[in-house]
C-alpha cells in the first residue's frame, strides 16, 4: 500500500532548500488530515483536486461527478436502477443518520438533466475522530499481510486509524455483496470508494427513510411474523459461516413488510474469530429481548432453540 505525507503550503521560500513549496490556491480542496494516508483515501484526494482545477460548476448544482469508475462495483447480476454511466451526477439531499462511526447521507445519483435514484451514501470517519473503541474483538480473524500495517492499527496511529476505517468499509461492502448474492435481505451494495459506501436507499421515493424495528410497535400477528424474518435472516448468516456481530433493533429495517439487516461493517468469521459463538449467541439474546419486550411469548422467541438452530447452520456442532 502507497503512502505518502502531506507537505505544509506556504507562500514563502524554504529558507533551507532555496524551494518554493506549493501554492493552494482558494478554490482548490484543503487536505484532509495530515499523516499517511491509505490507497482508497489517496485516491480519493486526488480526485476532489482533479475535479477542483477542472470544473468550476457542475450540472443540476450536483456535488460530484459518479465516482463509479474508481470505485469497487456491486455484484451480478446488478438492478436495473444501478446508473453505471460515468457521465453521471451525486447529489447530497442531507443526513440520514449520524453515528460514531460512521454517517448516512442521501444521495441523488443522476444522468444531468434526468430524475435518477437515491442511494444511501455511508461515509465512514477514520483519524478525525475516535472511532471504533469496541473493535479489537471484531478484528480478529482479519489478519493484514504486512507487518507495518499490523503495527500501525495496534498502535492506533493516525495511518492505523485511517487503516482501520478502510478496513470495515471493505468488511461491509464484501459482506453485503457476499449476502446480496445468496438473497439474504440486505440492501445491494452499489460500490465502495474509499470509507464511503453508496448502498440501495430503503424508504420511499420522497427521502422518507424505512422505519427501524425500534421505532415500531406491531400487532402479535406481525411480531411473530417479523420474529420468524429474522431468525431466517439469522440462519442464512449463519449459513455462510457468519454473525451479525452487533444485532439490535436499531439495525434491522422494515421496509414494504421486510425485514432488512443493515450494519454490518463487524460482521463476525463464526470460524476465524474465536469469540465468534459468544457474538453469535449475544445477537441471539438481544434480538429475542426486543421481540419479549414487545409481548411475543417465551416459546416463540426461544433463545437456546435459536442459538442450536444457527450453530447447526454454521457447521459448530
Amino acid at each position: 500500500m502507497r503512502w505518502h505525507d502531506y507537505e505544509d503550503f506556504s507562500d514563502s521560500f524554504d529558507d533551507d532548500s532555496g524551494r518554493r513549496p506549493r501554492r493552494r490556491y482558494d478554490d482548490s480542496p484543503a487536505p484532509a488530515r495530515r499523516g499517511r494516508l491509505t490507497e482508497g483515501e489517496r485516491v480519493r484526494l486526488a480526485q476532489l483536486r482533479e475535479d477542483a482545477y477542472t470544473e468550476t460548476a457542475l450540472p443540476d448544482g450536483a456535488d460530484r461527478w459518479t465516482t463509479w469508475g474508481e470505485a469497487d462495483q456491486g455484484p451480478h447480476p446488478r438492478p436495473d436502477w444501478v446508473i453505471t454511466g460515468l457521465g453521471a451526477l451525486d447529489t447530497d439531499l442531507g443526513v440520514l443518520k449520524t453515528g460514531k462511526e460512521a454517517d448516512v447521507h442521501l444521495v441523488r445519483r443522476h444522468e444531468p438533466g434526468a430524475e435518477g435514484v437515491l442511494l444511501a451514501a455511508k461515509r465512514y470517519r477514520s483519524d478525525e475522530h475516535k472511532l471504533f473503541h469496541r473493535d479489537a474483538g471484531y478484528l480478529e480473524g482479519r489478519r493484514m499481510r504486512r507487518s507495518r500495517e499490523m503495527r500501525a492499527i495496534a498502535g492506533r496511529t493516525t495511518f492505523g486509524r485511517n487503516l482501520i476505517a478502510e478496513q470495515w468499509a471493505a468488511a461491509e461492502f464484501a459482506a453485503l455483496t457476499r449476502l446480496w448474492t445468496i438473497g439474504a435481505p440486505v440492501p445491494y451494495p452499489v460500490q465502495r470508494h474509499g470509507t464511503e459506501l453508496l448502498l440501495e436507499f430503503l424508504g420511499e421515493p420522497d427521502g422518507t427513510a424505512a422505519p427501524r424495528l425500534a421505532q415500531l410497535r406491531p400487532e402479535r400477528d406481525e411480531l411473530a411474523e417479523l420474529w420468524e424474518q429474522a431468525a431466517a435472516a439469522l440462519e442464512l448468516l449463519a449459513a455462510q459461516g457468519l454473525a451479525h456481530g452487533d444485532l439490535s433493533a436499531y439495525n434491522l429495517l422494515v421496509h414494504e413488510g421486510h425485514l432488512m439487516v443493515i450494519d454490518l461493517p463487524q460482521v463476525v468469521d463464526l470460524i476465524a474469530n474465536p469469540r465468534g459463538p459468544e457474538f453469535l449467541a449475544r445477537d441471539v439474546a438481544n434480538l429475542a429481548g426486543w421481540f419479549r419486550g414487545r409481548g411475543l411469548p417465551g416459546d416463540l422467541a426461544d433463545t437456546d432453540e435459536l442459538v442450536a438452530r444457527l450453530t447447526f447452520a454454521a457447521g459448530l456442532g
